[in-house]
């Protein structure tokens, strides 16, 4: 790529990965540049602030070796591109999309702005098949449907990273379409053992081949974090729709994103809002979550399952709760659970797909399972009322059918949320049913007579002769 104009010499500060220099000519928002030392290496930025007097530019790559006597500056005249290809899954590639699995090159078939291009919405289909990841809490309780964005809500020290993994392993499609999948698996400002560990067990779970693979390491530049996202939402919006796969996105954390927001925004100069977050913190995280969806006329859509740990455990912290309003539900990881030694620590009650009723039921998952889902999420909750009331009267103070719910509630975390291989949709349908013959038949207002007698009912026959 030819440089647009190159600038000698005009660089004035340098602060971390910021570099300043005088404005002497227009240039444009986001504009791709590269910044050459004293030792004659090229060093990707892009153009991050503008005023009368300066311009900010973001630098993408190390900053060590750089003076401001010497500095070269060229400026490409366009934003930053990513080079993408059919051979993308199966690479693994670093946080600004250069290939770092030892392999060849990528065969760059077409140059792709990593901003992405902004859809109308009319062109917006709406999210109606279901993708089965294995875990009951979410594929039975809260199910992912293709085309939607479903966050999981962690906190420090929760084993959100085991859990992406073993999404990005047992995740599949159901029925016909189930080879046009494919994973594409971000790990942002994550530690050198965990970038391997993340590697290591894609590849020994054979996910490897339909991943491909971006790492941003904690000693990675703030800069180049903010980047990681956008280069792995574009290598999958060629994969859905120009290679029409439906592809899951899992990016993981994206609380390290808004903390180089952060950082990069204080750099800046610029004010902050609610606990020193930029205040267009929410449209900067729109920009990464809205570029998932289904598309009328196209065969690929593109699932978001974004994993970002809360601050203290605080679900009203500014990046869980602006993410909730962009997100169509949320998968809430449990503390408590974990203590308990329940894995996944899914907390079912604060948790919720927002398009779970337009992904399952008849045509699409089983006819019986919204009403099965919906049975256990009263019955649940009942079983919490439950645990709080024995707490204050004890067990022996309990009604026979409140201790019959506080049986079903450790039961539930025990045998369905708990588990220690994936399962599939059935089998998690197949323990919900267990679970709900253990309490008496007029407490089931969510099933209908049909499904009384043909799961509870026959069930308890069978497990009686038995």
């Amino acid at each position: 790529m030819q440089p647009r104009v190159t600038v000698h010499d005009a660089a004035v500060r340098l602060e971390g990965p910021l570099l300043f220099m005088h404005r002497t000519l227009d240039v444009g928002l986001n504009e791709a540049v590269t910044v050459s030392g004293p030792d004659g290496a090229p060093r990707l930025g892009r153009v991050a602030a503008l005023d009368e007097t300066l311009v900010t530019i973001e630098m993408l790559e190390p900053a060590s070796g750089l003076a401001l006597e010497g500095t070269v500056i060229r400026f490409l005249g366009e934003p930053i591109e990513f080079g993408v290809g059919p051979g993308l899954l199966g690479r693994v590639f670093n946080g600004v999309g250069q290939v770092i699995d030892g392999g060849p090159p990528l065969a760059v078939k077409r140059r792709l702005r990593v901003d992405g291009v902004p859809l109308n919405p009319v062109t917006r289909a709406t999210p109606r098949a279901f993708i089965e990841t294995g875990i009951s809490a979410i594929d039975l309780m809260n199910s992912l449907v293709r085309g939607q964005k479903l966050p999981i809500f962690s906190g420090g020290g929760l084993p959100h990273d085991r859990i992406a993994v073993e999404i990005a392993g047992n995740a599949r499609l159901r029925g016909d379409e189930a080879g046009d999948f494919a994973i594409i698996f971000a790990g942002i400002g994550v530690p050198q053992t965990t970038a391997e560990y993340f590697r290591r067990s894609l590849e020994q779970s054979g996910a490897l081949e339909r991943s491909a693979l971006f790492l941003n390491l904690a000693s990675d530049s703030s800069t180049q974090r903010l980047l990681t996202p956008r280069f792995a939402l574009t290598a999958a919006e060629y994969l859905a729709f120009e290679c029409d796969k439906h592809v899951l996105v899992i990016i993981t954390d994206l609380t390290n994103y808004c903390e180089a927001l952060r950082e990069v925004a204080g750099a800046k100069g610029e004010v902050p809002g609610r606990k020193g977050y930029p205040g267009y913190m929410y449209s900067d995280l729109a920009t990464l979550y809205e570029r998932a969806g289904c598309l009328h006329g196209a065969k690929g859509t593109l699932t978001q399952l974004p994993i970002l740990t809360m601050p203290s455990d605080d679900i009203g912290h500014p990046i869980p709760d602006l993410s909730g309003y962009i997100t169509e539900g949320q998968i809430v990881l449990s503390r408590e659970l974990d203590r308990a030694g329940i894995y996944p620590p899914v907390n079912v009650l604060p948790s919720l797909s927002r398009l779970m009723k337009d992904g399952t039921g008849e045509g699409h998952t089983h006819a019986d399972h919204p009403a099965l889902s919906s049975q256990l999420y009263a019955a649940y909750a009942r079983a919490t009322q439950a645990r709080l009331l024995a707490s204050v009267v004890g067990e022996d103070g309990l009604a026979e059918t409140d201790r019959r719910y506080l049986a079903f509630g450790a039961q539930f975390e025990q045998h369905l949320i708990s588990q220690a291989q994936p399962r599939s949709l059935e089998d998690s349908m197949d323990a919900g049913w267990v679970l709900l013959r253990t309490l008496p038949p007029g407490e089931l207002t969510r099933l209908s007579d049909r499904q009384i007698a043909e799961h509870i009912a026959a069930g308890q026959g069978e497990e009686a002769a038995a």
